[in-house]
This record gives structure tokens, C-alpha cells and sequence, in this order.
């Protein structure tokens, strides 16, 4: 019930913020309006535009709800249910975003593989949520965590994916599963995007509760002497 509560709240503070919201939303359609006359390329920078703004607007998320999270754990409310719901809605909102631009490319692009596409922009989604949940963990400043979140996705952009640098950042999973849908890769590439994938969303996920445990821990005294 708790998980339940704290999205409704998540999802309404990201209501409350249209114009970043909106911003958030369209970011994406430039990553891939640049590029649209490359089919690989204008995919793979629609996905990393997509991950920047599902996880910038769970980072704000996660900020805003600073001084609201300790009230809840008073209320009897627990870090996996606190987490677990704001990691729920901030991923409906990608699946959102996922099923606006998953129709937007399919309509305009011609894909070997269209349904592979809907795995790598979900996927990215999914994995982007408890990484911005992370980052805005232990960033607590909006400008910071905006500009850490940006630097990883510029980063991945720009490093071959085939070199270590690459494998080592949170969306590297998002290049090979594009390379099983755009390029025709084999199946071994997609299994190895999707591992890649499933171990950065545990790892942001563990660590992310564990750093909430540690910050939103309740002080517990000793009873008194009769």
C-alpha cells in the first residue's frame, strides 16, 4: 500500500512541473530529428535522449521529496515501499515515453527488427529510472545531479562501444540491443544487452536503498526504567 502511495505522490509532483515536463518529453524528438536520416543512428540517440529525461525527472523527483520522505518513515511507511513506488511511477512514465516514441520511429523508420526497437527504448527506460533515483540520492542538488546525468549520457554517446569505457556506463546495454534491431546483429548481442541491463538495474537498485536506509533510518531510544 505504501509503494501505492508514495507514486501517486511522485506522479503528482511531476504534474506540478509542466514545463519541465515538457521539455523532458520533446528532448528526445531533437536527438532523433538531428539524425533522422540515419535509421541507426537517430534511434540510438532517440533511446540516450530518452534515458536522460526519464532520469532527470526522477531526479527531481527524489529531490523534491527530501523533506517528505522522513515524515513517512514516522508515519510507519518503509524504505523498500517508499523506493519501490517512486521507482514505479518514474517507470511508467518511461513505459509513457517508450509508447509515444516507439510509434513515432516505427511509422517513420524501417526497421529489421521493429519489435527489438520496443525492447531497447523500454529497457533504457527501466534501467534509467533507479539510475536517476541514484544519482539524485547522492547528488542533492538538482544542477548537480542534471549535470552528472548529462555528462553520462554525452559520454556514452560519444565512446565506442565496443572499447571498456563503454561497457562500464549504465546504457551501454541500449547500444546492443539497437545493434540486434537496426543492424541485424546476432542473438548473442541482444542476450548481452539485456545482461547488461538487468545487472545495472540491480546494482542502482541496491545501492539506492541502501543509501535511503542509511539517510532515512529511524532513531530508536531505549526504553525508560520503570
Amino acid at each position: 500500500m505504501t509503494a501505492f502511495v508514495v507514486a501517486g505522490l511522485s506522479a503528482r509532483e511531476v504534474s506540478r512541473r509542466r514545463a519541465a515536463l515538457l521539455l523532458m518529453i520533446t528532448l528526445p524528438l531533437w536527438f532523433y530529428l538531428a539524425r533522422r536520416d540515419l535509421t541507426g543512428q537517430s534511434t540510438r540517440m532517440l533511446t540516450l535522449g530518452m534515458a536522460w529525461a526519464v532520469s532527470t525527472v526522477t531526479l527531481f523527483v527524489v529531490n523534491a521529496a527530501r523533506g517528505v520522505d522522513p515524515r513517512l518513515r514516522l508515519t510507519g511507511a518503509s524504505v523498500p515501499g517508499i523506493f519501490g513506488g517512486r521507482l514505479l511511477a518514474m517507470s511508467g512514465f518511461g513505459l509513457l515515453l517508450t509508447a509515444i516514441y516507439l510509434t513515432l520511429v516505427t511509422l517513420d523508420q524501417d526497421f529489421l527488427r521493429p519489435w527489438a526497437v520496443g525492447v531497447m527504448m523500454l529497457v533504457t527506460a527501466l534501467v534509467a529510472a533507479p539510475f536517476g533515483s541514484l544519482i539524485g540520492a547522492l547528488l542533492p542538488r538538482e544542477l548537480e545531479g542534471a549535470l552528472a546525468l548529462f555528462s553520462v549520457c554525452a559520454v556514452q554517446m560519444l565512446a565506442d562501444p565496443a572499447g571498456t569505457v563503454a561497457k562500464f556506463l549504465p546504457f551501454w546495454s541500449s547500444r546492443e540491443i539497437g545493434s540486434y534491431a537496426v543492424d541485424g546483429g546476432g542473438a548473442d548481442v541482444l542476450w548481452r544487452g539485456l545482461a547488461h541491463a538487468a545487472l545495472v538495474w540491480l546494482l542502482c537498485t541496491g545501492l539506492t536503498l541502501a543509501v535511503f536506509a542509511r539517510r532515512l533510518r529511524v532513531a530508536r531510544y531505549p526504553e525508560p526504567e520503570s
